[in-house]
């Protein structure tokens, strides 16, 4: 049997913003634990010249809805990039889990010919779409949430393999 896009593209992403939320959970907690203000979580980076915490929520989150959009050939969902709280962080992901959900496997399923052009740094850049889920999408949704991962894990939060995984 074969893999079709829409089952290594919207469970994988759904998955992986699950995962997120979990992580973002435990770093709310540990603020509140700690008695550390969470804008500080949520504005820490890697490395000076990285985006910070909330950033990364937000690309990874406009990655898959990005993706899933145009894989069923529909407008992708425009959102703000204004969230600088965990609640504010969690409701885009929640906004972003509940629009992938209403996406049906046949709006994807057959997309891998399908052309998808993208405007990257000022740039047409256009794939197919199964060279777009797999060698674009996905992997920068496997970026984002592991820059986030560890942003948190740097930062004192409890956080292992299994919380990135998911179990």
């Amino acid at each position: 049997m074969s893999l079709s896009m829409y089952e290594a593209s919207i469970p994988v992403f759904v998955k992986f913003l699950s995962n997120l939320s979990t992580i973002l959970e435990k770093a709310a907690t540990y603020a509140e634990a700690k008695k550390i203000d969470p804008s500080v979580l949520i504005n820490a980076r890697l490395a000076p010249d990285m985006y910070p915490l909330s950033r990364q929520i937000q690309i990874a989150t406009d990655i898959v809805k990005g993706c899933a959009a145009r894989l069923a050939g529909i407008e992708v969902p425009s959102y703000e990039d204004t969230e600088a709280t965990f609640p504010e962080l969690q409701g885009r992901i929640a906004k972003t889990v509940s629009f992938l959900q209403s996406i049906s496997p046949s709006q994807i399923d057959g997309s891998e010919e399908r052309s998808v052009t993208l405007k990257l740094r000022g740039k047409d850049v256009t794939f197919l779409g199964q060279p777009y889920l797999l060698n674009f999408a996905t992997p920068n949704l496997y970026f984002h949430t592991t820059v986030a991962y560890a942003i948190l894990r740097h930062n004192g939060v409890e956080l292992g393999k299994m919380d990135f995984l998911g179990g």
